[in-house]
């Protein structure tokens, strides 16, 4: 069985058939535009003529979002200089920091679609300067190592905007947020919930809009005891990622502003304890968001 396999791989056979070695290459180069990136490295092993398919630029660009050269602009320009198709996709699916490194993006493995993150950091935070309420702690946990803690406010809002040209397509944008701070005890995760408090006596509105008119709000409670109590308490000491809404983009010209907010705004009572790392920004149908609310 080894041997047959190994003979379908190499220029002909034993018997005189022909094997997968006698495919033109520019024939695996044209099948490889169907393929994701993952299975075109995977048959790339396979033998010389699949080899060299997986390498051509024409397959590679095929995955590349339209737009690949503004995201290059990002970067250095010593980074990609003089590099294939090929490493510049493997170069763009790790993260590309900017905007002071507060914002991130990257292309998805399988589809080359762009995905993005944006820290708290990034975004306009009522009461941060006060450190009474608010203040900021490094972690592993967040992409951008440092997440925004809130200790206790009367008056809950975030809000940011990111201007990019999004190539076309449907993006979901969420908010990702954790109630209790984390902290390592005797080398293990913990979670302390002394300050949270407030997020189960009323919603937070979540709202999102766009330079071309459209418009999304979602409302939930974060902190939802006896929902929590029926499913195992799954909010508390989590990282849950809660939906906004979605945006279309049908053109990267010209280019696409997304505002977004997080508030609750009730100041008949004080909340506290809860730690906002990021708002993502994907393709909808990319993956299934473990998102409550919307």
């Amino acid at each position: 069985m080894g041997a047959s396999l190994s003979n379908l791989t190499e220029n002909g056979s034993a018997d005189g058939r022909p094997g997968l070695g006698d495919i033109p290459e520019s024939c695996v180069a044209c099948v490889f535009m169907y393929l994701t990136p993952p299975e075109i490295c995977n048959l790339a092993r396979l033998n010389r003529a699949f080899r060299g398919a997986a390498s051509s630029d024409a397959v590679w660009e095929s995955k590349l979002p339209c737009n690949y050269h503004q995201l290059l602009d990002l970067l250095p320009r010593q980074n990609y200089e003089g590099l294939c198709k090929k490493d510049i996709f493997a170069l763009l699916a790790r993260s590309v920091p900017f905007d002071d490194g507060n914002k991130a993006l990257w292309l998805d493995r399988i589809s080359g679609r762009i995905c993005m993150s944006i820290s708290s950091k990034a975004m306009s935070i009522t009461g941060m300067e006060d450190r009474r309420h608010w203040n900021w702690f490094p972690t592993q946990e967040s992409r951008f190592h440092v997440v925004a803690y809130c200790q206790q406010v009367w008056w809950f809002e975030l809000s940011g905007t990111v201007k990019f040209p999004f190539p076309p397509d449907i993006y979901t944008l969420t908010f990702r947020v954790h109630l209790g701070k984390i902290f390592k005890r005797l080398g293990r995760r913990a979670c302390n919930f002394e300050h949270t408090h407030g997020w189960d006596l009323g919603p937070v509105r979540f709202e999102l809009s766009t330079s071309d008119g459209q418009y999304a709000v979602s409302e939930c409670f974060l902190d939802d005891i006896g929902q929590d109590d029926a499913n195992g308490n799954i909010k508390r000491g989590s990282w849950i990622e809660y939906k906004v809404g979605e945006f279309i983009v049908s053109s990267s010209d010209p280019v696409t502003e997304v505002r977004f907010s997080m508030k609750q705004i009730d100041c008949t009572h004080s909340k506290g304890g809860l730690c906002v790392d990021s708002v993502s920004i994907t393709p909808s149908d990319l993956k299934v968001h473990t998102s409550k609310g919307v």
